[in-house]
């Protein structure tokens, strides 16, 4: 495993990181998300990421439980939550956003779930329009003074939020964002790799970033090339806004890259989906890269990425940028 710096923060992040999102608590109980936990610390992951809303709180309780079983060292590996969306299914306006009252209480109550006595990281899931940005800061601010926090960070914030977040904390001596998740992966790259490219200086923010969704959710697996598969994610009630990436003219043209991509790997000796997991941890910006999985199988698998590495030369690079077509502009991603 290799490690990198949280941004300019002095915290080593394992570059392949392990999530809750969409498996734990929809398809998962905690027995078998110790296991595939389980296989990830092996190997040297260190971080494990979590949210709110993530079936609605029941992922956090469920990697919570994982967690208490494992008997590692809480000073071992990190743990995140992220807060806006609410833990609820219907929440009301008090019980999600980015008021000082929802940060307090869904800090203490991911920290119930996920049974430990602090957060490593801290995310605001997505910016809030309602709130005064001050308030937000300010929030997540008290929250690492008063030790529950470690650090604290946004997902999906423009530049231009995050650099306001970063004026009031200047403004008011309060603490800035240290680290960011976006999205990332060969279909989705505008954000991190041009939008953002002046924020990771550390005259300004040092910003570091544990990016989402590297394998497109799923796209760049190669499973879907011949269509849905019946016992795919995709077909669980819930998830017919995931149907949508397979969808549409755009959908067409990614899976006709995802087939150049699948010959190029082979080229490699190598899978697609490590292809494209080495690819996102080559960019040097990106602190940690997050993995999911269902099987431990696929656990074993996305962790061996980096024996790709070497084999990521300048030309190999260009050759994916010319399959993509997307250098410059990202325009072959869209927000989520």
């Amino acid at each position: 495993m290799q490690y990198r710096r949280l941004g300019k923060s002095g915290l080593q992040v394992s570059v392949l990181s392990f999530g809750a999102w969409v498996t734990f608590g929809n398809q998962l109980d905690a027995n078998a998300a110790l296991e595939l936990m389980a296989a990830a610390y092996e190997v040297g992951c260190n971080f494990f990421d979590n949210a709110e809303a993530y079936a609605s709180g029941r992922a956090e309780t469920i990697m919570g439980e994982a967690l208490s079983r494992s008997g590692w060292r809480r000073d071992s590996y990190i743990v995140s939550s992220k807060v806006f969306f609410g833990s609820l299914e219907k929440p009301s306006r008090l019980q999600r956003g980015l008021s000082r009252k929802h940060i307090y209480e869904a800090c203490y109550q991911a920290i119930q779930r996920l049974q430990c006595d602090y957060l490593d990281l801290y995310f605001c899931h997505r910016p809030d329009a309602k709130v005064p940005i001050e308030e937000t800061v300010r929030a997540m601010t008290e929250l690492i003074w008063r030790g529950d926090v470690l650090y604290w960070g946004t997902s999906e914030w423009s530049a231009q939020q995050l650099m306001e977040a970063y004026a009031v904390a200047r403004q008011y001596n309060l603490i800035p964002p240290t680290m960011e998740q976006p999205e990332y992966n060969m279909f989705h790259r505008y954000r991190v790799e041009v939008e953002y490219s002046r924020l990771y200086n550390e005259d300004t923010l040092g910003l570091g970033t544990t990016v989402w969704s590297p394998l497109a959710s799923g796209l760049l697996t190669g499973k879907y090339n011949e269509g849905i598969p019946a016992d795919s994610r995709f077909n669980l009630p819930g998830y017919e806004w995931l149907k949508e990436k397979l969808t549409g003219s755009e959908a067409e043209r990614n899976l006709e890259r995802v087939k150049q991509l699948a010959q190029l790997a082979d080229e490699l000796n190598t899978s697609l989906p490590k292809l494209a997991l080495a690819w996102c941890v080559k960019n040097s910006h990106v602190s940690t890269v997050i993995t999911g999985a269902s099987k431990v199988s696929q656990v074993q698998e996305n962790f061996t990425a980096l024996d790709v590495l070497p084999s990521l030369t300048d030309e190999v690079m260009a050759r994916v940028d010319t399959i993509l077509g997307n250098k410059e502009t990202g325009v072959y991603g869209a927000n989520t």
